[in-house]
C-alpha cells in the first residue's frame, strides 16, 4: 500500500459523493446533517488534494465533470466499503439499546405495525424504532434502513431474507357505497362499479381479469400514490379496491364487495443484512416483527369466516 499516495480526508470524499448523488451542497448539507458552507470547503479541499476540478460551478447549478464522473464509481465503492465497515462493527455489539430502522408501506406503517411493536417498549425499552413509510426498495446494504417489510423476496446476496407470512387481499367497499350501487353477485355484475385506485391502477387491471372482472381502466374514479390514502377513500364511499383482509375485516362499515371471490395472496418477506443480524437490538426487532406480522396473517381467516 502506497500510503503517501492518499492525500485526501474521508469526510471529504463523503461530501462530493452525497453532492453529487443529491445535486446540490444544500442538499448534501440535508443528507449529512452538515451546513452547505462547510460541504463546499470539503468538496473544493479534495479538488485541491486531488488537483482536478470535480464540479463545475455556475448560476444554473453544480455539473459533474469528466474527471468527476470518472471518480463517482470508485467513490461510490468506497461509500459502501465504510458502510460496510460500520456494519460489522455495529454487528459485534451485544447491548439492546439504540435505534432500529424499519422502512414499510405507510398502510402497513400505520394499521399494522404500531400493535406489533408495542411489546418492545416492556422487553426492550432501550430500543428507539424509527419507521420509513414508503413503498420504495430502500437499500439495505447502505443502512438506509435495518429492517425491511417488502412483498417481494430480493436477490443481493448479503441480505438474509424470511418468508414470515402470507397476507390475503380481496375488493373491499364501504357498505354506503354498495347500498348506493348495488351489490355484484357475480365478478362481471363489477364492470360497472366505481374503482379507488393506487400509485399504479393498470398494475391491478391484469389480476382482477384473471378473476373474471371485467373492469378498464376507466373504473378508477380516484387514486393515490399513498396506500392511506387510498384506504381513506375507499372508507370515504369513493368505489372499491383490493385491500388486505387483516386491514379491513375488523374494520365497521367495510365489506367484502363478493364474498365468493378467491382472495389473491401475496407474501411478506422480513429483510436484513445478513452482518446486523448478529446485533442483538437488530436480531430482537426483527424476530419481534416477525412474529407478529404471522400472528396478524394467522388471524384474518377467523375474522372472515
Amino acid at each position: 500500500m502506497n500510503w503517501q499516495a492518499i492525500s485526501f480526508d474521508w469526510n471529504q470524499v463523503r461530501a462530493f459523493l452525497a453532492t453529487a448523488e443529491e445535486g446540490s451542497f444544500s442538499g448534501a448539507a440535508r443528507a449529512l446533517k452538515s451546513t452547505q458552507p462547510t460541504i463546499g470547503r470539503q468538496v473544493s479541499a479534495l479538488e485541491g488534494s486531488l488537483g482536478v476540478t470535480l464540479l463545475e460551478r455556475s448560476v444554473r447549478g453544480l455539473t459533474i465533470t469528466q474527471a468527476g464522473r470518472e471518480l463517482l464509481d470508485h467513490v461510490r465503492a468506497m461509500g459502501e466499503a465504510a458502510a460496510l465497515i460500520s456494519m460489522v462493527a455495529d454487528g459485534q455489539s451485544q447491548e439492546v439499546m439504540g435505534e432500529v430502522t424499519i422502512t414499510a408501506t405507510d398502510l402497513m406503517s400505520a394499521a399494522i405495525l404500531p400493535a406489533i411493536l408495542a411489546p418492545l417498549r416492556q422487553t426492550a425499552p432501550g430500543i428507539r424504532v424509527r419507521i420509513l413509510a414508503t413503498g420504495d426498495i430502500r437499500n439495505l446494504m447502505q443502512r438506509e434502513a435495518d429492517i425491511a417489510i417488502r412483498h417481494v423476496r430480493p436477490d443481493q446476496p448479503d441480505l438474509i431474507a424470511r418468508h414470515v407470512a402470507d397476507f390475503r387481499g380481496t375488493l373491499y367497499g364501504a357498505s354506503a357505497y354498495l347500498e348506493r350501487a348495488g351489490r355484484p353477485t357475480t365478478p362481471r355484475d363489477m364492470a360497472d362499479l366505481a374503482f379507488v385506485g393506487n400509485a399504479d391502477p393498470d398494475h391491478l387491471l391484469a389480476p382482477l381479469h384473471n378473476q373474471g372482472i371485467p373492469v378498464r381502466a376507466e373504473n378508477f374514479v380516484i387514486s393515490s400514490d399513498s396506500n392511506v390514502v387510498e384506504w381513506a377513500l375507499v372508507k370515504a364511499g369513493y368505489g372499491i379496491s383490493l385491500l388486505p383482509e387483516v386491514l379491513c375485516d375488523a374494520e365497521p362499515g367495510i365489506e367484502k364487495v363478493l364474498p365468493s371471490l378467491p382472495s389473491l395472496q401475496f407474501p411478506v418477506w422480513l429483510v436484513t443484512h445478513r452482518e446486523l443480524k448478529t446485533n442483538r437490538r437488530i436480531r430482537l426487532v426483527f424476530d419481534t416483527v416477525a412474529r407478529g406480522l404471522a400472528a396478524a396473517a394467522a388471524m384474518a381467516p377467523e375474522k372472515s369466516k
